[in-house]
């Protein structure tokens, strides 16, 4: 394994290398793109860069195989059948915040990697939902209509003023805090609901939060929604949420995804008056086909899901995706990564040493697993540690189940092939006590007992497994070695040295650990060990199991 001088991971990602013609990344775009990032693409010496628009499902499963990466925006769907045979490609770029038209979890189970450009459109959504919101309060579409259209009404399109009103904020993520600042701006009152922050407040005390998102509703004179459509999500504002609990006159702005708001709902709140008006960028089918008759209703205002589509953030997530994609397939580092939490390649050099002593010591003690993994306990101890917990412990899960599965293992599909195999994974960190430096601590309980290995970096920056089982030892765990357990007696090492010299194998590091009259043996050899050589030492009286394993060489 080669460590690039940051100290990032390396292209394997720990046991799939990633697959280029002529050391060059091959990029997809299938939607159409801002040319900035297109350009960004055509300019790196490692990529090339094929655009083809308009491509079916079928014609893109036929060939998604053949590239590293591929750039959509929402008019491709990125589908299971389309990841059905993966091929070479480990990531999907999504120029823009959704990933609606990506099957997130096929392409983990594919081991892809689904990444988004979310921050770079924070500010053009969160401005376009408070201009739905000025724009609806104000009347301002029907008044135009009425204008263009030769009328003059200043009666009927009396408006309703912001400052002073409950703004209701449903999810306070980057564009929910985004608008709130502005509504504040506005001398509006902001409360929210995120069930993902537990603060009381948020924005300096400015913002009171709420636990439940009925708790919100009565106290609202406006909701605008900022959330991911998911099975959470789905119709959360809907029949029953405008029959029992909204403020009556509620003015409703949504440009986070269709689906949240019911619209047959909807439109029975609008016809009864418990709605006042709503302003809708997002819609649950679009192309807008409008089952519920909303797009003539005298109090609602509509926009063809315009919430990111202004000059400067077009060029700004084509850039970011672009970016980011070649980071994560160059070993640089996970950015807006969707289908995996705290992943991170942008390690440290200590940091690296210790992702790739994961693996290594984990390959260490898998042959004592056979029998089946139950429960995985990583323990992190150094505060240097902490930040890459989530990378280090995906090396060592897939240094542990790699040699039992046909399975490819990478950093984005372990955690979700070991959850399928109910494995159970914890991982803990903690900061150095009496110990100098760090360490990590792999415990593996199987269906026969429970198997614990540890392994440190020293200040040289190599790598050492320092104990197995209650064994204590200092070796490099690196190219061929074996275990081997026996009793604690006289004449077993010379046994082992006898069989290993007859059969031509050259022992180049020996550690030997004693306990409860037995020892274990771990041996570091230069060349493959004959076949039939851990039958041959078996058979000697005192030795009890032999184990073999091959590991990656020495990092330089």
């Amino acid at each position: 394994m080669t460590r690039h001088s940051s100290g990032a991971l390396p292209r394997c990602y720990g046991g799939d290398t990633v697959t280029m013609m002529g050391d060059r990344f091959r990029i997809l775009a299938t939607d159409k793109l801002a040319e900035e990032g297109l350009a960004y693409l055509r300019a790196q010496p490692d990529a090339d860069l094929d655009e083809k628009l308009n491509l079916s499902e079928e014609q893109l499963a036929n060939i998604l195989g053949e590239y590293d990466g591929i750039i959509v925006r929402s008019g491709v769907q990125v589908s299971e059948a389309v990841l059905s045979n993966p091929g070479r490609l480990r990531a999907v770029a999504r120029a823009g915040v959704g990933v609606d038209n990506i099957d997130l979890d096929a392409a983990t189970a594919a081991g892809v990697l689904v990444m988004n450009s979310a921050e770079s459109s924070t500010i053009t959504t969160a401005e376009h939902a408070f201009a739905l919101l000025l724009a609806l309060a104000r009347n301002i579409g029907p008044a135009y209509r009425t204008m263009a259209e030769g009328g003059w009404d200043r009666d009927r399109f009396q408006g309703r003023q912001l400052a002073g009103k409950t703004l209701g904020v449903v999810g306070f993520g980057r564009i929910g805090q985004t608008v709130a600042q502005r509504a504040l701006a506005f001398d509006m009152k902001v409360i929210a609901y995120d069930p993902f922050i537990n603060a009381e407040t948020m924005l300096d005390g400015r913002v009171k939060m709420y636990r439940q998102f009925v708790e919100i509703l009565p106290h609202a004179d406006a909701l605008t929604f900022h959330v991911p459509l998911n099975d959470q999500t789905r119709h959360m504002l809907g029949t029953a949420e405008f029959s029992d609990h909204v403020k009556p006159g509620v003015l409703v702005v949504n440009a986070a995804r269709g689906g949240v708001v019911d619209e047959q709902a909807l439109r029975t709140a609008l016809d009864n008056g418990v709605c006042a008006g709503a302003a809708l960028d997002v819609f649950e089918q679009e192309p807008w086909q409008d089952p519920a008759g909303l797009r003539q209703h005298p109090n609602v205002l509509t926009t063809p899901h315009l919430g990111a589509s202004t000059i400067e953030a077009q060029e700004a997530v084509s850039i970011d995706a672009a970016v980011a994609l070649l980071e994560y397939l160059r070993g640089e580092g996970v950015r807006g990564a969707v289908n995996v939490g705290g992943l991170r390649l942008d390690l440290d050099p200590l940091q690296a040493r210790y992702a790739d002593l994961a693996q290594r010591i984990a390959m260490l003690v898998s042959p004592m697993t056979a029998k089946g993994i139950r429960e995985v306990t990583i323990e992190l101890a150094g505060a240097a540690l902490a930040s890459a917990a989530a990378t280090i412990e995906r090396m060592a899960l897939i240094g542990l189940m790699q040699p039992h599965l046909d399975t490819t293992l990478n950093l984005v599909n372990v955690c979700h092939v070991a959850k399928q195999r109910g494995i159970n994974l914890s991982t803990t960190t903690k900061e150095e006590e009496k110990m100098v430096g760090s360490q990590i601590a792999l415990a593996v309980r199987c269906t026969d007992r429970t198997h614990r290995i540890v392994g440190r970096v020293y200040s040289d920056m190599r790598p050492r497994v320092v104990e197995i089982n209650g064994y204590r030892m200092d070796m490099i765990p690196a190219g061929h070695m074996v275990l081997i357990r026996n009793d604690d007696k006289p004449g077993i090492i010379g046994i082992v040295g006898a069989e290993f010299g007859s059969a031509k194998v050259n022992i180049a590091d020996m550690a030997i650990s004693r306990r409860n009259h037995s020892a274990l043996m771990l041996l570091r050899v230069d060349d493959v060990p004959p076949a039939d050589l851990d039958q041959k030492l078996v058979r000697h009286p005192g030795i009890l199991k032999v184990a073999r394993v091959k590991l990656p060489d020495e990092m330089p």
